[in-house]
């Protein structure tokens, strides 16, 4: 594990916690995980771990660098209102530019997809929709409804918590509407349930949608 200096396109420069597969194997592809509102997390870095030791070079790119440094908020209430607001400072401009730096700095180990959660996910839809990235999956992204206008270039895997009190099964629905081609899996779980650190956690269902996932990037990265 290391930490990577990327540079977008504006000329903003900031980190990226990078994990790679051990030993010398070829890599299959690589993977860039999209962080939730609360940053660059210790979650976030272990789902980065988690990607490098299924064969991909996973990077995760801090995207609340823009606003302040080393952002990494408590899962509760106090930092959910703390990753609001950054989020709010930030257009969708700046950010496909980050994740286009994370991108470009991962091409030379082959196709990149990408995976994002709760916000992150609703980045990961949009740079479904925008960039040249071969696959993504979305992890309870919420606000992708407010996306529904542009459609994804690359095939898409969705997993939406049934319990979900932040997405409605109406939200779900919309999506499913707008884009029929995704692929879509549902859990009687609620929001966060990938995360240990949060309250909804489900370890049997994190541990089938990630099985999931990398099943879904077999296919379409490598």
């Amino acid at each position: 594990m290391s930490t990577l200096q990327l540079r977008a396109a504006d000329g903003n420069e900031f980190p990226a916690y990078v994990a790679k597969p051990q030993g010398d194997t070829r890599p299959r592809g690589a993977i860039v995980v999209v962080h939730e509102a609360f940053g660059l997390t210790s979650h976030i870095r272990r789902v980065t771990e988690q990607y490098a030791a299924q064969g991909y070079v996973a990077v995760a790119p801090d995207l609340f660098d823009r606003l302040e440094k080393g952002v990494d908020l408590a899962y509760d209430e106090s930092g959910l209102a703390q990753g609001m607001a950054y989020i709010g400072q930030l257009d969708d401009t700046a950010v496909l530019a980050d994740l286009n730096a994370a991108i470009d700095a991962s091409l030379h180990v082959g196709r990149v997809g990408m995976v994002g959660f709760c916000w992150g996910g609703r980045e990961t839809y949009l740079a479904c929709c925008r960039t040249n990235i071969a696959a993504g999956v979305v992890y309870y992204g919420g606000g992708i409804t407010g996306l529904l206008g542009d459609t994804p270039r690359c095939p898409v895997l969705f997993h939406f918590g049934e319990k979900d009190t932040y997405i409605s099964a109406a939200d779900v629905a919309a999506i499913r509407k707008a884009y029929p081609q995704g692929r879509y899996q549902l859990y009687p779980a609620g929001h966060g349930f990938n995360c240990p650190d949060r309250s909804d956690f489900d370890a049997a269902n994190a541990h089938l949608a990630f099985d999931r996932s990398i099943e879904f990037f077999r296919e379409h990265v490598g």
